[in-house]
């Protein structure tokens, strides 16, 4: 009986959002869900673990420009499509320290972007069309219909 609740139990716990890059590495994820998430992203930390990222979800495909105001380390953004395919990839985005700060866009349309550390993206084999597999995030990657 108890290796049957317990059996349930881990039927039903949710996924911690995490996502698994090209070379196996898994990236724990903070999700950015809502207008105030996206907004504050990961503007005003000092830094962030070696296996973490912050993934930013949108509802739709567009050209999503990013900038650095107030983010005080370095990152690697990652554009992703509604499959969890890379679109694009800017190495080692700078903090900005004064405005007017600089926007990054993708070179084609994207459904999220993954923030990550400096570096991370080349030393894990995230470049453009790789692609990466999510888990615990609601609604992504999108279904494709058949």
């Amino acid at each position: 009986m108890l290796t049957l609740i317990l059996a349930l139990a881990a039927a039903t716990a949710p996924t911690t959002p995490a996502c698994t890059v090209p070379d196996g590495t898994v990236v724990h994820l903070e999700l950015a869900l809502t207008n105030r998430e996206k907004a504050l992203g990961l503007m005003y930390r000092d830094s962030l673990a070696a296996d973490a990222g912050m993934l930013f979800v949108f509802d739709n495909d567009a050209l999503l420009p990013f900038w650095m105001k107030n983010t005080f380390i370095p990152l690697d953004l990652v554009w992703l499509d509604a499959s969890g395919r890379v679109v694009d990839v800017r190495a080692d985005v700078q903090p900005c320290r004064e405005d007017p700060c600089p926007s990054y866009s993708p070179a084609a349309p994207a459904r999220t972007v993954l923030e990550v550390n400096a570096g991370f993206a080349a030393a894990h084999g995230i470049k453009r069309g790789a692609m990466l597999r999510f888990a615990g995030v609601a609604g992504y990657p999108v279904a494709v219909p058949r």
